[in-house]
C-alpha cells in the first residue's frame, strides 16, 4: 500500500506553517531565548534601516554614492553564499534531508520551501538593505520602476543562493567533514571580516575636498554591478541614468540566474529524495588497530593523550576550540601588522589560548566518563590521566607557538626580543595548563550531547562558562607575575632579557607540575560530581 501524495498547494501551505511553527515553538523554550531572538531581530533591522537610510543620504551629495550601495550588494550576496557552508549544522530548517522520507514530488517541495525561506529576520534584514542600495543611486520615475522589480528579485536570488548551496552540499554539510569544514569557513569569514574592516577604513577614512573620497572603490564596483543578484539592484541607477536597455539585461540577468539557481535547487532535492547516502552502504572496514602511537609515552599517560589528541581531531566542539584559538592570535597579529604596532611579544597570546585548552577537559567525553572515572584507583592514576591530557595539548600547542614566532619576528624584523617572547609564552602556556587542570577539577560544565561545533555548553551552564573564561584569564595572569614581572623589569631597567628563553619553560613546567599535582588530589574526590556534570545533557 503505498502512501497517498498531498497536492502541491497542500505542500507549499504545509512548509510556510511548519517554518512559523518552528519560530513560535523555538520562542517558548524559554523567555530567555525569546527576548535574545526578539531584542536581535530588532535592533539587525534598527541597524540594516541606518545603512539603509545613511545610503539614501549619500545620493546626490557624494560622487559615486551608487557605488556603495553596489559594494554592499556585493558582499550581502557573499555571506548568503557563505552562510550554509559554515553555519548550516545550526539551522535544522536548511536541512533537506530531513523531508527525504516524505512522499513529497520536487516542484511542490521546492516552491514550499523558497517561501519558507523568505520568512524570518533575515530576509527582512536584506530587503531593507537592498532597498537602501537602491536608493543610493536611483533618480527619478525610470529608477522607482525598476527598483519595484529589482529589490525583490534580488532578494529572492539570495535566498534561493542559500537553499541551493544548502542543498546541492546538505550530506557533505551533515558529516563530520562537513561540521570541520564549517569551522574553517568560521574562521576564514572572521579573517575576511577584519580585512574588510581595514579596507573599509582605509578607503572612507579619504576626504577630499572635506568630503569623503569614494573614488577608490569605483574600479571594484564597476565589476561587481554586473554580477546578477547585484546587477538587479543597480538597476534603479542605470535607469535613472537613461540606460533603460541596460537596465533591462541587469533584470534579465537576476531572471536568469534565479532559474539556473531555482534548477540546481530542485536537482538537488530530487537527488536527495530518491539517492542512498552513500554512508550508508559502506561495508566495515574491520576493527582498528588498537596499538598506540609511537612516539607516545608508555603507560596510562600516553594512552590518555592518544585518545585526547583523537578528540581534537574528530570531535567537531574540540577541533573548534583550537582553531579558534588559533585564529584569534593569527587575527590579532594581523591586524597589529596592519596598522603597525605589531610586536613580537604578541606570541604571548598564543601561549595564553592555547594553554586555557585544558578547561573542562571532563565534559568533552560526555557519558563516556563514567570509563574513565571507574579507573580513577590512586592519586598516580589521576595524575595519569591530567598528564596525558596536559601532554597532548602541548604537542600541538609548543610547535604552533614557535612557528607563529618566527612568523612574528620575520614580519617586525625584532629577532632581539625572540628569545624573550619564545620564554614569556610558553611560561604562560605552563600557567595556563595548571590553571586549566584546577578549574576542570573544581568548575566542570555540561556540554550538549550534539556535534554542533558552535555550541559549547549545555543550557543553564553560563555562570559555569563564565566562571571558566574569567577565572582562567586571571589566575594565569597571576601565576605569570614572576615571570612577567623579570621581563617588565628588564625592558624598563635595560637588563637583559635572553635569560627568560630558560626561565620562561623552566616555571611553566613547574607551575605545570604543580597544578597537575593539586588538580590530580581534587580529582580524587570529585569524581561523582564531575561525572554527574558529565552525563547530564
Amino acid at each position: 500500500m503505498t502512501a497517498a501524495v498531498p497536492d502541491g498547494r497542500t505542500v507549499v501551505r504545509a512548509l510556510v506553517a511548519l517554518k512559523l511553527r518552528l519560530l513560535r515553538n523555538g520562542l517558548k523554550r524559554s523567555p530567555g531565548r525569546a527576548a535574545v531572538f526578539v531584542i536581535g531581530a530588532v535592533l539587525g533591522l534598527l541597524f540594516a534601516g541606518g545603512i539603509a537610510f545613511g545610503l539614501a543620504m549619500l545620493n546626490g551629495r557624494f560622487a559615486g554614492s551608487g557605488d556603495t550601495g553596489v559594494m554592499l550588494l556585493g558582499v550581502l550576496t557573499l555571506g548568503w553564499a557563505a552562510i550554509p557552508l559554515f553555519l548550516f549544522s545550526s539551522d535544522e530548517s536548511a536541512d533537506p534531508t530531513r523531508l527525504t522520507m516524505l512522499p513529497l514530488r520536487p516542484g511542490p517541495l521546492l516552491r514550499g520551501s523558497l517561501l519558507a525561506s523568505l520568512v524570518g529576520p533575515g530576509p527582512l534584514v536584506s530587503l531593507v538593505l537592498a532597498i537602501g542600495a537602491a536608493l543610493s543611486g536611483a533618480a527619478g520615475g525610470a529608477s522607482a520602476a525598476f527598483a519595484v522589480i529589482g529589490v525583490p528579485l534580488a532578494v529572492v536570488c539570495l535566498v534561493a543562493l542559500s537553499r541551493a548551496v544548502a542543498a546541492g552540499n546538505a550530506r557533505m554539510l551533515s558529516s563530520r567533514r562537513g561540521k570541520d569544514f564549517a569551522i574553517f569557513g568560521g574562521l576564514l569569514f572572521a579573517l575576511l571580516i577584519q580585512a574588510a574592516n581595514v579596507g573599509s577604513q582605509s578607503i572612507f577614512g579619504r576626504h577630499h575636498g572635506g568630503q569623503p573620497d569614494l573614488g577608490p572603490i569605483k574600479p571594484i564596483a564597476s565589476v561587481v554591478r554586473w554580477i546578477p543578484p547585484v546587477g538587479a539592484v543597480d538597476a534603479a541607477r542605470t535607469a535613472g541614468e537613461g540606460h533603460y536597455g541596460l537596465a533591462l539585461l541587469q533584470l534579465a540577468a537576476a531572471g536568469a540566474l534565479l532559474a539556473v539557481l531555482l534548477r540546481w535547487w530542485r536537482r538537488s532535492l530530487q537527488e536527495l529524495m530518491v539517492t542512498a547516502d552513500s554512508s550508508t552502504l559502506e561495508v566495515a572496514r574491520g576493527v582498528q588497530s588498537s596499538r598506540g602511537w609511537g612516539f607516545l609515552p608508555a603507560g596510562r599517560a600516553g594512552a590518555v593523550m592518544q585518545r585526547h589528541l583523537r578528540y581534537a581531531w574528530r570531535e567537531p566542539r574540540a577541533k573548534a576550540a583550537v582553531f579558534t584559538s588559533i585564529g584569534m592570535t593569527l587575527v590579532i597579529c594581523v591586524l597589529s601588522v596592519v596598522q603597525g604596532w605589531s610586536s613580537v611579544y604578541l606570541l604571548a597570546m598564543t601561549g595564553m589560548f592555547l594553554g586555557l585548552q585544558m578547561l573542562n577537559l571532563f565534559g568533552m567525553d560526555g557519558s563516556a566518563f563514567w570509563m574513565v572515572a571507574a579507573t580513577l584507583l590512586t592519586p598516580a592514576d589521576a595524575r595519569d590521566e591530567l598528564r596525558g591530557r596536559a601532554y597532548a595539548v602541548l604537542s600541538y600547542a609548543v610547535p604552533v607557538t614557535l612557528v607563529l614566532g618566527l612568523v612574528l619576528t620575520v614580519v617586525t624584523g625584532d629577532w632581539a626580543h625572540l628569545p624573550s617572547a619564545f620564554g614569556l609564552a610558553l611560561g604562560l602556556l605552563g600557567c595556563g595548563v595548571a590553571v586549566g587542570a584546577m578549574l576542570s577539577v573544581l568548575a566542570p560544565y555540561t556540554m550538549p550531547a550534539d556535534s554542533n561545533p558552535m555550541r559549547n555548553a549545555a543550557p543553564g551552564q553560563s555562570g559555569l562558562v563564565l566562571l571558566n573564561q574569567f577565572g582562567s584569564m586571571f589566575g594565569v595572569a597571576l601565576l605569570a607575575l614572576p615571570i612577567g614581572g623579570y621581563l617588565l623589569w628588564a625592558l624598563t631597567g635595560d637588563g637583559p632579557t635572553w635569560p627568560l628563553l630558560l626561565l620562561g619553560p623552566l616555571y611553566g613546567a613547574l607551575v605545570a607540575y604543580a597544578g597537575i599535582r593539586l588538580a590530580a588530589v581534587r580529582l580524587l574526590e570529585r569524581t561523582p560530581e564531575i561525572l554527574a556534570k558529565a552525563i547530564e545533557r
